[in-house]
């Protein structure tokens, strides 16, 4: 039972992280731009200020996120990409996944508890933005909800993309099983045809 606990709670320990502190710089910056909002909203009238303290937070985030945080606790990133032969400027999205068989790249360990942390981050803060937007409008501070549509925007973007690199990731770790399981097949079916072959012949 005591064991049972422990594990329990080892699943939200933030020290077993493989990247404490990219992890934290994580946390930090998802939670700041949201305090930093709420405190404008409920303590402070001074707008132009809390817009630019919580859009500059949310810059932050949005960055740290996309080519850092993304990368090393979860082992996947995306950016948005100019097809230099389009003459009309078309753009696509790249997504990258960690593989977790190259050799190379063994010192960027992924875990279980970066991973919980990731996701329930990622998938929280749009949340918590309608809830502030509920609370502005409740208070009738309709100018407020400008900066959540920013937020919104940009917390979306990432928890979007995100989702997407991660089924693209599946789906290629399940392609490349799908091709190792063939391999080994086809490799054993030879060895056990040439092992007969072989015994046939050399019987003879």
């Amino acid at each position: 039972m005591s064991t049972s606990n422990s594990n329990e709670a080892g699943k939200w320990e933030w020290r077993l992280s493989a990247h404490p502190i990219t992890l934290l710089v994580f946390l930090g910056f998802r939670l700041s731009s949201l305090l930093t909002y709420l405190f404008g909203l409920l303590f402070t009238s001074n707008y132009v200020l809390i817009f630019i303290l919580t859009i500059l937070l949310l810059s932050a985030d949005f960055y740290n996120l996309k080519n850092i945080a993304g990368r090393r606790l979860v082992g996947l990133r995306w950016w948005n990409e100019v097809d230099p032969t389009s003459s009309t400027g078309d753009s696509h999205m790249v997504y990258e996944s960690l593989d977790p068989n190259d050799e190379n790249v063994t010192g960027r360990k992924v875990t279980a508890v970066d991973r919980r942390f990731f996701w329930a981050a990622l998938y929280a803060q749009p949340v918590l933005w309608v809830v502030l937007a509920i609370v502005a409008v409740v208070r009738l501070e309709f100018i407020w909800l400008t900066l959540v549509v920013v937020a919104l925007i940009l917390t979306i973007t990432n928890l979007v993309a995100f989702s997407r690199c991660d089924k693209f990731s599946q789906a290629n770790n399940l392609a490349s099983s799908a091709l190792l399981g063939s391999g080994l097949a086809r490799g054993i079916a030879g060895n056990l045809a040439g092992g007969m072959v072989s015994r046939l012949f050399g019987g003879r």
